[in-house]
């Protein structure tokens, strides 16, 4: 415990000596409101993280401090094999703002075996955060799960086209990102997506027409189709 209470202080005051306020207006201007900040940048919590990777206990100490540094550094330092189902909903519960639920998955959800059973269950969630993290798993797990057959991300097809009529920011940007992540990690995942893309344009929705749009004009760009084929 003395350890632990000393490696959370220590990690405090490096965050207290890094501070810096003139960076929250700007973080706010892109949606990033947590109740308290220092203002530290996401390459200076890496540089930190890396001194106390997959410490279980620290990680659960530093979400509890309740800073938005604190919080993206404890997704950076626990340890994935002792990640639980109800720790991952008690954490997405709390997404209160993008970058953490983005931050959490990348840095930590994505790497649980849950991930993928998580991501079709959250789908169906009202509440905003939960509901961006299912779709944010999707699309992360398009990119860093390289051994994955295409026949796993069929079933994402049904919920991204159900819930692309959510008009809330956080989702419908989840929902297009996934899209095009899935859309983009080969030929035939992206020519299942582009008919996807184009049944949501269909929609009576003005959400699911911006992520229809979005999404074809980056699935059919010279650029993905000249590196698919």
């Amino acid at each position: 415990m003395a350890q632990l209470n000393n490696n959370l202080s220590e990690i405090v005051s490096k965050l207290k000596s890094l501070a810096n306020p003139d960076t929250l207006g700007f973080m706010a201007n892109y949606g990033i409101t947590p109740d308290r900040a220092y203002g530290v940048k996401i390459p200076e919590l890496r540089r930190i993280a890396k001194s106390y990777r997959n410490d279980h206990e620290l990680a659960t100490a530093l979400w509890n401090h309740n800073t938005r540094e604190t919080r993206i550094l404890a997704t950076m330092i626990d340890d994935p094999k002792l990640l639980t189902e109800m720790q991952m909903e008690a954490w997405a519960l709390e997404f209160d703002y993008w970058e953490i639920c983005d931050q959490c998955c990348m840095n930590l959800f994505e790497k649980h075996s849950l991930a993928w059973q998580v991501a079709i269950e959250w789908s169906t969630n009202p509440d905003e955060g939960k509901k961006r993290a299912a779709f944010v798993l999707m699309a992360r797990l398009a990119v860093s799960d390289k051994n994955a057959v295409d026949e796993k991300f069929e079933p994402f097809f049904p919920l991204i086209v159900r819930e692309s009529i959510d008009e809330r920011n956080l989702v419908k940007k989840a929902v297009n990102w996934a899209l095009r992540q899935i859309g983009k990690r080969n030929l035939s995942l992206n020519q299942k997506a582009i008919t996807v893309a184009r049944e949501i344009h269909d929609l009576d929705s003005k959400s699911a027409r911006w992520i229809a749009n979005d999404a074809l004009r980056e699935l059919k760009s010279e650029a993905v189709q000249n590196r698919l084929n």
